[in-house]
């Protein structure tokens, strides 16, 4: 597996500033969680963007896709907040010939008890066994993009 990862922010980035008592998007963390739990296989990571999902506008959709689709990995992973999740993924749907995974978290990982990480590892672990298309890998669970929605009373992804 040769890896391509998009980051685009969310909560799985957040840190918390504690004299502003705000939370914010910082740098990316999955290459250093990668790096820290020994990923064995190559893979990139680059930046689109550091927003919340529910900034993400239809022009930050577009640049997703565009750096989805012209990657020359047949495997994406995309860093998301879980907000914007489904809707990015769905833009995605039309991009052939590659297994797209979104996740993120519901705690920044920078957080004990996130579950970044765990996310992280079941969308690689989907990467390598799914067949070509857009999956979102939440709650240990890999769903279709076209099956699933945040259930934000219940803080979790379901199938529909």
């Amino acid at each position: 597996m040769n890896l391509h990862i998009i980051t685009t922010g969310g909560t799985i980035d957040k840190i918390y500033f504690d004299a502003k008592s705000d939370y914010q998007v910082g740098d990316p963390v999955i290459g250093e969680l990668l790096e820290s739990m020994g990923a064995q296989f190559p893979y990139t990571v680059e930046s689109a963007m550091r927003k919340d999902s529910l900034e993400l506008t239809d022009e930050d959709r577009a640049l997703i896709y565009d750096r989805a689709e012209r990657c020359s990995a047949q495997q994406v992973l995309i860093t998301h907040g879980t907000d914007g999740m489904v809707r990015t993924g769905l833009e995605l749907k039309s991009i052939a010939g590659k297994t797209i995974v979104l996740t993120g978290a519901l705690q920044p990982a920078a957080f004990k008890g996130s579950d970044a990480i765990f996310n992280i590892g079941c969308a690689i672990g989907a990467l390598q066994a799914a067949s070509p298309g857009v999956y979102i890998a939440m709650n240990g669970q890999l769903f279709e993009i076209d099956k699933v929605r945040k259930n934000v009373e219940a803080n979790r992804f379901e199938a529909i």
